[in-house]
């Protein structure tokens, strides 16, 4: 049985409107040249959280009773959802408190805290703090807020479907990230009962395809670390299993290469930052372009809250990608002089030297040779070729140490 209809999802944006502001539905014409397809983007990363959560979060906390805002509302998350429920019910102004693993990074911790939720920290793991949680609304009272497992999370999640479609109704597939599922879920239900004929796609991580495999009644095997951590779910839910079965055209895994390359892309093609997770539905379209070629292609940007950090490694590491940054190793005589003939020779060559290794003793080379490893900033791979060749011609052997092809 349906447990969420379209009138649900409809009833959800009547709620909302005004509360959240419509998010951004934007073509991509330099990410639709480089896949092959007509992409549109739904910028869920928007959001004041920067994410789509919101919208699920604040569906279920408009539907409480005063009895139950009284009480107040508890979640368990370490990420979107957590700040999702925390700002929302500060606005309402319901007392929330939220349950994080103990590991959780404290600039999180300390997010949730500025919308004014109270933060417990417990638990080695996800499943304990939601053990903990549960635990902790039976005793006070509180009203749980599940981050996808609740029909009115998962219709919430699916207005962006609506939005999108009003934006774009011409589009022939739709592409939606998968963790447990309450957004694909939500948007599946609008979308193939305004639009029978539209493609639906799902995008799990590879290291947690839990609803693939429990669509295809295989025993779910999930784990690893992944850039895509919004969506690394261990199991679907019992709400939204049923929803993506009867909606869900497929769904497809993404492995950590193709997230990394979609983040790279989001930012450096389409100046727009997204985590792994947010990244998902346009990975899976440079993962099997052949399959979206020619077609008009939504693909949700579901948000954008990436740690810096991580950001910055995954620029540096697509700038070695695309050899913009290289790594060689340069035989030279150890004499004076050499050194300064071989920066001569890539400054003429428009290389840019951003680090020098002068090496004598630990590579194993001649005595009166040495060994030196530049990391360069060049235009791109050609011109990588294009260095190596002119040092190789001017006598100092050269290795490329830093895969680019």
């Amino acid at each position: 049985m349906t447990t969420v209809t379209l009138d649900d999802v409809r009833a959800a944006a009547g709620r909302l409107a005004g509360l959240i502001p419509t998010t951004p539905a934007e073509p991509s014409p330099r990410l639709s040249e480089m896949t092959g397809c007509s992409l549109v983007l739904k910028l869920e990363n928007q959001h004041l959280t920067g994410s789509f959560k919101e919208r699920g979060a604040l569906n279920k906390l408009l539907s409480l009773g005063e009895a139950e805002r009284q009480a107040g509302v508890i979640a368990m998350s370490a990420g979107n959802h957590a700040q999702a429920v925390a700002c929302h019910a500060s606005r309402l102004g319901i007392r929330a408190t939220i349950v994080m693993p103990s590991f959780t990074p404290f600039t999180k911790v300390e997010r949730t805290e500025s919308f004014g939720a109270k933060v417990e920290l417990h638990g080695d793991t996800l499943s304990d703090a939601a053990a903990f949680a549960h635990d902790l609304a039976q005793r006070e009272g509180l009203i749980f807020v599940h981050p996808y497992d609740d029909p009115l999370v998962a219709a919430g999640q699916g207005t962006v479907a609506l939005e999108l479609l009003e934006a774009a109704p011409n589009l022939d597939t739709l592409v939606v990230p998968i963790g447990g599922g309450g957004l694909i879920g939500g948007m599946a239900v609008a979308a193939k009962t305004l639009k029978p004929a539209i493609q639906v796609i799902g995008v799990e991580c590879a290291m947690y395809p839990s609803m693939k495999q429990t669509l295809a009644g295989q025993p779910v095997s999930c784990g690893g670390a992944t850039i895509a951590e919004g969506i690394a779910v261990k199991a679907p839910g019992a709400v939204t299993l049923p929803l993506v079965r009867q909606y869900v055209d497929d769904v497809v895994e993404v492995g950590e290469q193709r997230l990394e390359e979609a983040v790279y892309r989001l930012a450096t093609v389409q100046k727009l930052v997204a985590e792994g997770a947010g990244a998902a539905a346009l990975a899976a379209v440079f993962d099997d372009p052949g399959r979206f070629a020619g077609k008009r292609v939504g693909i949700v940007v579901s948000g954008g809250n990436i740690d810096p950090r991580i950001l910055a490694q995954v620029l540096m590491r697509g700038l070695v990608y695309e050899g913009r940054i290289v790594r060689v190793r340069i035989g030279i005589t150890d004499a004076p002089g050499a050194l300064a003939r071989v920066a001569r020779l890539l400054g003429e060559a428009g290389a840019n030297i951003v680090e020098v290794h002068h090496q004598r003793l630990f590579h194993d080379v001649p005595v009166k040779m040495a060994e030196i490893d530049v990391v360069l900033e060049t235009r791109d791979r050609t011109h990588v070729q294009q260095l190596v060749a002119k040092l190789h011609e001017a006598g100092f052997p050269t290795e490329l140490m830093t895969e680019v092809s």
